[in-house]
């Protein structure tokens, strides 16, 4: 793990995280089912949106939304 430098809003997260996970003693089901209860208990609508597909160019190794392929001979 990158080792940075300390950053008090960065060692707060992780303070909060760390106490969230012993309250379900480190159960990743049970941790990802409270905050998804959570979720649904702040009345905020949040929205899941489908993958788009990225089109690869096939000269570059670089993906790219526009890419147009060509075709093969």
């Amino acid at each position: 793990m990158i080792d940075y430098p300390d950053d008090p809003i960065v060692a707060e997260i992780r303070a909060i995280r760390k106490a969230h996970a012993e309250k379900f003693n480190n159960d990743l089901h049970a941790i990802c089912e409270d905050l998804r209860r959570q979720e649904r208990e702040s009345g905020t609508v949040y929205v899941t949106r489908s993958p788009r597909r990225i089109e690869r160019d096939l000269h570059s190794d670089v993906a790219s939304e526009n890419a147009t392929p060509v075709p093969a001979e």
